[in-house]
C-alpha cells in the first residue's frame, strides 16, 4: 500500500503514514486481530517461521510474543523496513528470537526443510510468479509444515478494468496480482494439500472506508505536519481509488493456506 518517492518503495515517510493507520510496526491492514484470524487454530509454539516480506516487524514480534514461535526469520528487500523491524524487535525484548535479513528477488536463500511455517502478510503481491514461489516455499518447508499468508488478489485473470488500472497506478508499487484460481493452481502444482482460500473482501471494503476517514479526519493535521500535505493528500487519493475496486470485487484481499504432506 502507498506510494514510493523514488528509491525504496517503503521509505520512512511511507512507513510513517502506514503506521499511523495500522499501528506501530504494521505496514498492512487489520493489525494483530487480522493476524489472529489468519492463524486461526494454528499452533506456532516452539516452531520456526519464515516471514516473507516482514516489513516493519510488528507481525514478527506478535508471532513470538503472542503465538510462541521459537524463532522468526523475517526477510525483505529494503534496508529501511529491515532497520525498523530490528529496532522494533529490540524495543520489545525479542531481538534474540527474530532475524531481519535482506534478500534479493529470486529463490529463497535457504536449505530444504528448514521451516515449520512459511508466513506472509500482504507482501507476495510484489512477486509476480506465484508458481515458482510456491515451489520454493514447498522446498523450504518441513514435511507437515504450513504455508499461511494473506495477500492482495485480483478477482480474475483477464485484463484489469480501467478502475483497477487507475488504482494500481496510483499505488506506484510493483504489484503482481494473481487471481484466486491462479493461486490455487500454483499451490496444487507445487504439491500442497489441505488448501484453503478465503476472501477478505467484505471485511476490507468496510475497513478501507474507516482508514480513509481517519486519514482525512483525525490523523490529517498531525500527518501533514510530519509528512507533508502533498504526500498525505496523495495517499488519500489512493484510498479513494481503491474503494471502488473493493466494492466491485476486483480487488480481493485473501487468506491462503496449504500444507506440505508428510512422507
Amino acid at each position: 500500500m502507498g506510494n514510493s518517492a523514488g528509491g525504496e518503495l517503503y521509505h520512512d515517510r511511507m512507513i510513517g503514514i502506514l503506521e499511523r493507520l495500522w499501528g506501530d510496526g504494521w505496514l498492512s491492514p487489520g493489525g494483530p486481530e487480522e493476524v489472529r484470524r489468519l492463524l486461526d487454530k494454528m499452533d506456532l509454539r516452539g516452531k520456526t517461521v519464515l516471514d516473507i516480506g516482514c516489513g516493519a516487524g510488528g507481525i514478527d514480534v506478535q508471532l513470538v510474543k503472542e503465538f510462541g514461535a521459537a524463532y522468526v526469520c523475517g526477510i525483505d528487500v529494503e534496508d529501511t523496513v529491515l532497520a525498523t523491524a530490528r529496532a522494533h524487535a529490540a524495543k520489545h525484548g525479542v531481538a534474540d528470537r527474530i532475524g531481519a535479513m535482506k534478500v534479493v528477488p529470486g529463490p529463497l536463500p535457504f536449505a530444504p526443510a528448514m521451516f515449520d511455517i512459511v508466513f506472509s502478510k500482504d507482501s507476495i503481491v510484489h512477486i509476480p510468479d506465484k508458481h515458482t514461489l510456491m515451489v520454493d516455499v514447498f522446498r523450504v518447508l518441513k514435511p507437515g509444515g504450513w504455508f499461511v499468508a494473506s495477500d492482495w488478489l485480483i478477482g480474475h485473470d483477464d485484463e484489469p478494468s480501467p478502475m483497477m488500472k487507475d488504482y494500481i497506478a496510483s499505488e506506484g508499487l510493483d504489484f503482481g496480482m494473481a487471481s484466486p484460481a491462479r493461486y490455487r493452481e500454483a499451490l496444487v502444482e507445487a504439491g500442497f494439500t489441505n488448501i484453503a482460500i478465503t476472501s477478505r473482501n467484505a471485511w476490507y471494503r468496510e475497513r478501507a472506508r474507516q482508514e480513509l476517514d481517519a486519514l482525512t479526519g483525525p490523523l490529517y493535521a498531525e500527518a501533514v505536519a510530519s509528512l507533508g500535505q502533498a504526500f498525505v493528500d496523495h495517499n488519500a487519493t489512493i484510498w479513494r481509488n481503491m474503494i471502488p475496486v473493493l466494492d466491485s470485487g476486483e480487488h480481493c484481499p485473501t487468506h491462503l493456506r496449504g500444507q506440505k504432506p508428510r512422507p
